[in-house]
């Protein structure tokens, strides 16, 4: 079978059209495609860097979700158990009615200084001072021990216990502490 002059003119054309064919969906349509797919790639990793810490931090709020009705339970009670007002108006009362129940008569409560504590957000630390005139040490650290315990709003930093010169069965005592109020 011999091919004419006009057939292998076609057949030319054909390849010479299938080459220009195949060049312009190389360079015209895969080409730009697999810049757009090599784009599409690196945004989607720069995106996964994102998703990430996003869904951490997703699981974190839920699971912050689930504590809240107990975080919400404790901060309750713990307004429940500071009482309204000033302070000052209250704290004092309270100390001495205690160390009474304690069998300490004489004592007086000073204010000292605001603590700052970023993590109590609506409440802030007072530091008090109690002056004791004149105590045992033994029924002292009893009434310390139970203020303590009874108190939970209340912490003692710091006890200063000197004697008495004319009655050295007595001593005198200063109690630092701090508490809890509202804001």
């Amino acid at each position: 079978m011999k091919l004419g002059k006009e057939e292998v003119q076609k057949i030319g054309l054909s390849a010479v059209m299938l080459v220009a064919l195949l060049y312009c969906y190389f360079s015209m349509l895969l080409g730009p495609l697999s810049t757009q797919e090599a784009a599409a790639n690196a945004t989607i990793a720069d995106l996964k860097k994102k998703i990430d810490p996003a869904e951490a931090s997703v699981k974190e709020a839920e699971a912050l979700e689930k504590k809240s009705p107990d975080a919400v339970a404790t901060l309750d009670q713990v307004r429940s158990l500071i009482p309204d007002g000033a302070p000052v108006a209250w704290f004092p009362e309270r100390i001495n009615n205690f160390f009474k129940r304690q069998g300490i008569d004489k004592t007086a409560a000073h204010v000292g200084s605001e603590l700052g504590d970023k993590d109590l957000t609506g409440f802030k630390k007072l530091g008090w001072s109690i002056d004791v005139p004149a105590v045992e040490v033994v029924p002292l650290a009893i009434a310390i021990a139970a203020l303590e315990n009874e108190q939970q709003m209340i912490e003692v930093t710091s006890i200063q216990i000197d004697t008495l010169k004319d009655d050295v069965q007595f001593q005198r005592a200063v109690i630092v502490l701090s508490t809890i109020v509202k804001q």
